[in-house]
């Protein structure tokens, strides 16, 4: 799909391009936190924090794991996963594999909190992003920004195992 406000025939330069990226990296995360907490009174990040622990092995995940997933500090997450534990639908256990780890564990009223929460979300993701790209598009936006990503940090990108 071309920009409506320009010829595809002339190629963006490199400060368009980061303009563009610039747009989008402030427009799209107050998106998706408006719809979340209009729908289902969460933010962006507690959400993810929500669908992460709903998609790992047993619903659960070390802290630091979740962080990295997170890209976040720890003290950040501590803080977000008291909230999620006064509302229910986190608690925080000591990892019986080894007792110097703590692991966030998704209650099943924060499965059904994510349940809720996740075709609003993927509703508007769709909207936002996949509408308005072609496939390959979509595939180009993929690979590039997991190239970025890498570039930033080497640790691997958080793929929902599904």
């Amino acid at each position: 799909m071309s920009e409506p406000t320009r010829s595809s025939a002339k190629p963006l330069t490199k400060p368009e391009i980061w303009a563009s990226v610039a747009t989008l990296l402030e427009r799209l995360p107050a998106a998706l936190d408006a719809q979340l907490q209009r729908d289902s009174g969460l933010t962006h990040f507690e959400f993810g924090i929500l669908y992460a622990l709903d998609a790992a092995e047993g619903r659960s995940l070390r802290l630091s794991v979740l962080a990295g997933f997170a890209s976040c500090t720890l003290s950040r997450l501590s803080r977000a996963v008291s909230r999620l534990e006064q509302r229910g639908w986190v608690r925080r256990v000591i990892d019986q594999t080894d007792g110097r780890f703590t692991l966030a564990v998704l209650s099943e009223d924060g499965h059904a909190k994510v349940q809720q929460a996740t075709p609003g979300h993927e509703a508007l993701v769709d909207s936002l992003v996949f509408d308005v790209l072609t496939p390959a598009q979509a595939r180009q936006l993929g690979v590039a920004s997991r190239r970025i990503s890498a570039a930033i940090a080497p640790d691997p990108v958080w793929t929902p195992s599904s």
